[in-house]
């Protein structure tokens, strides 16, 4: 049974529409990549999804519930979000950063005990920022920083994690680390991911789905190989593009083609 399920969803902005009809699900354990054009909706749906924001028609079910009945807190406990990089405000240590994850599951008047130290160690030796808990937020590099939002997420234990453009603002290697990270969260603890990202390449090497949005609606959903495909990426996007494979994981790799400049005599 889908963990999630999104049935015919349409959302609009003063009348603009955003989201039209869309539908899928997602089972337990699912790691799905949300790719399309900018514009296409994939920030929406992932706020309609958190609950941020309330369908104009359709409705989204967690566990057969629809969202829009539950508590604000009960739903945390189930769906956390690691937003797109932002500057820390306040110098916040590590730590209390990581521990603002258990808020969901402190009363009105309850204080952190042991059971929330205990979580929020645990996240923070899976991202492996044990060693940082001291240091402040505005002093951390931008692979560091990622971490620990994701640590602050697991600290909520939720069943499914949401990520907004996580890598948009990362280097190769740091990008490498976080996907890296969230696939074995994913595969080993069963953690389900939904992830927005603008990297097809990204998306196809570690999700084990892809929904590609295009202007409000879905295009194609289902495996990489499915979805990424010279002539869907082609007719999404426009723009030509070669897909060969990845040498190692034999999943489709997108390449643009290069536009052979113009010779006008002049060499």
């Amino acid at each position: 049974m889908d963990i999630l399920q999104v049935d015919q969803i349409s959302f609009s902005y003063n009348g603009l529409t955003v989201l039209s009809d869309v539908r899928f699900g997602v089972e337990k354990g699912d790691f799905l990549g949300l790719i399309g054009p900018n514009g296409s909706g994939k920030t929406t749906l992932l706020k309609l999804i958190d609950g941020l924001l309330q369908p104009d028609r359709g409705s989204i079910r967690l566990n057969g519930t629809p969202i829009r009945k539950m508590k604000r807190n009960d739903l945390a406990k189930i769906i956390a979000v690691v937003p797109q990089a932002a500057p820390s405000i306040f110098p916040f240590t590590v730590r209390e950063v990581v521990l603002m994850g258990r808020t969901p599951h402190l009363g009105r008047w309850r204080f952190e005990g042991a059971a929330d130290l205990a979580a929020m160690e645990g996240a923070m030796k899976k991202t492996d920022i044990l060693d940082l808990a001291d240091r402040r937020m505005n002093r951390l590099s931008g692979g560091e920083f990622h971490r620990v939002l994701i640590a602050r997420a697991l600290a909520q234990e939720p069943h499914i994690l949401l990520l907004d453009e996580p890598t948009a603002y990362l280097d190769i290697r740091h990008q490498a680390d976080f996907f890296n990270l969230l696939q074995s969260l994913n595969g080993e603890q069963g953690l389900t991911v939904i992830a927005v990202t603008h990297d097809i390449n990204l998306a196809s090497l570690y999700c084990n789905r892809i929904a590609l949005l295009k202007e409000g609606q879905i295009e194609a959903i289902g495996h990489p190989g499915l979805v990424v495909t010279e002539e869907i990426i082609q007719a999404v996007y426009g723009t030509p593009v070669m897909i060969d494979c990845h040498p190692e994981t034999g999943r489709p790799r997108v390449t643009p083609k290069r536009k052979e400049p113009s010779d006008n005599g002049n060499r």
